[in-house]
C-alpha cells in the first residue's frame, strides 16, 4: 500500500511538471518508455512509444555518458546537463547512464524525478546506458566483445572513448562531458575542440551521422588500441587521426582552424583556463572573466582528485557560472536542499 502511494504521488508529481515517463523492458534490457501526449491523466492509458533513437535519430542532439554505476549525480554533472538544456532548447539532451541497468522498476519509473533541478526542462531525457546496444554494427563491436574489461587499468575512461564515438557516428550532434557548462551555442556541425596548439580534445565535438572522421576514429581505436596509455583512446586518437586529414599550423589569436569540412576550434572556445590551472574555476576573482570568446567551459573534474564544489556564498568562479548558466541547480544548493531525491 505504500509502496503503490509512492509511485501514485511521483506520477502525480511529474504530471504537474508537464510530463510523465514510465518504463518498462522488452526483452535483453532494451528501455522502453512511455511518454504522454500532454493530452492525458494520471491512470490513463493513451500512450506512444518512445526510445533513445526516436530523439537520437534526427540529429540534432546533445549527447551526455555517465559510465559510472552512480545514480546520485554531482551538482557539476546536473549543471552541466541544465546548461545545455538552457542554451539548446530546440535540442534533445540525451543523457545515458550505466547505473540505470541495475534498478528495479520503482526507481526506473521515476528516474527523472530524482532530478527536481532538470524537472522543469523538457528537452533532457535519460536511458540506460547499454555497451553491446551502442556498438553493434561498428568497429567497435568485436572488440568489446573480445575485451577483459577486469584487466584494464582505464576502462571507465576507455568505455566512455569508446560509446561517445559510436553514438556520434551512429545518430550525429553534439557529445559533451559531464564537467562542461554550457554558456551559449557552438554554431558548427562539424568540428573538434583543441585543447592546446596541435592537440584536440574529446570532451565535447560534433559531427553529423556517419561522419568518415568517427568512423576512421573508431577504425583507429580498434587498430591501435592501448588501455594501460591513458587518454590514447581519447584526445590522443582524435589528434593522431586529425593530423592524417591535414597539416596543422599554431592558433592564432582566438582564430579557429579548418581541416577540410571540420573546424578544429580554437582552447578558448572550450579550455580558456589550462588543465593545469583547473583550480581557478574555485577560487574568488578580483575581476570576473568575460568567456566572451567561449562556447562552454571545461572544469577539468578529472584533475579535482579533492572533489572540490560549487559552495553558495563562496563567491568563487563557479558559483558565479552556476547561477548564471545552471539557475536550477544552484537555487536548490542555495537553499540547503537535495539535488538528488
Amino acid at each position: 500500500m505504500i509502496k503503490t502511494l509512492r509511485i501514485f504521488l511521483v506520477m502525480l508529481f511529474m504530471t504537474a511538471a508537464g510530463f510523465f515517463y514510465k518504463v518498462t523492458y522488452k526483452g535483453n534490457n532494451i528501455p522502453y518508455f512511455y511518454q504522454s501526449d500532454g493530452a492525458t491523466t494520471v491512470g490513463t492509458t493513451k500512450h506512444s512509444k518512445v526510445t533513445a533513437e526516436d530523439f537520437l535519430s534526427g540529429g540534432n542532439n546533445i549527447i551526455f555518458l555517465e559510465t559510472s554505476e552512480r545514480l546520485q549525480l554531482p551538482s557539476l554533472v546536473l549543471c552541466a546537463i541544465e546548461s545545455a538544456a538552457q542554451v539548446y532548447p530546440d535540442r534533445s539532451v540525451v543523457v545515458f547512464m550505466k547505473g540505470l541497468n541495475h534498478t528495479n522498476a520503482e526507481d526506473q519509473e521515476k528516474v527523472l524525478s530524482h532530478y527536481p533541478s532538470l524537472l522543469s526542462l523538457d528537452n533532457i531525457h535519460i536511458f540506460p546506458l547499454i555497451m553491446e546496444d551502442i556498438f553493434n554494427n561498428t568497429p567497435l563491436f568485436n572488440w568489446y566483445k573480445k575485451i577483459n574489461t577486469t584487466l584494464e587499468t582505464h576502462w571507465f575512461h576507455v568505455s566512455s572513448d569508446g560509446c561517445r564515438l559510436a553514438l556520434i557516428w551512429k545518430y550525429g550532434g553534439i557529445y559533451m562531458d559531464t564537467d562542461i557548462i554550457s554558456m551559449r551555442p557552438i554554431p558548427h556541425m562539424h568540428f573538434l575542440a583543441g585543447e592546446s596548439n596541435q592537440y584536440s580534445s574529446n570532451g565535447v565535438f560534433g559531427f553529423s551521422a556517419q561522419h568518415n572522421y568517427t568512423w576512421t576514429c573508431m577504425e583507429n581505436f580498434v587498430q591501435n588500441y592501448n588501455g594501460n596509455r591513458w587518454g590514447h583512446q581519447g584526445p590522443h586518437l582524435f589528434t593522431r587521426v586529425l593530423k592524417t586529414m591535414c597539416t596543422l599550423p599554431d592558433f592564432n589569436n582566438t582564430e579557429d582552424i579548418m581541416c577540410g569540412k571540420i573546424y578544429f576550434l580554437n582552447p578558448d572556445r572550450f579550455y580558456p583556463i589550462k588543465y593545469y590551472s583547473w583550480q581557478k574555476y574555485y577560487t574568488v576573482w578580483r575581476k570576473l572573466p568575460t568567456f566572451n570568446e567561449s562556447y562552454a567551459l571545461h572544469l577539468w573534474n578529472y584533475m579535482n582528485r579533492n572533489h572540490k564544489s560549487m559552495l553558495p556564498g563562496s563567491n568563487t568562479l563557479v558559483e558565479h557560472l552556476y547561477q548564471q548558466h545552471c539557475p536550477n541547480t544552484y537555487a536548490l544548493l542555495q537553499r540547503n536542499e537535495s539535488i538528488y531525491i
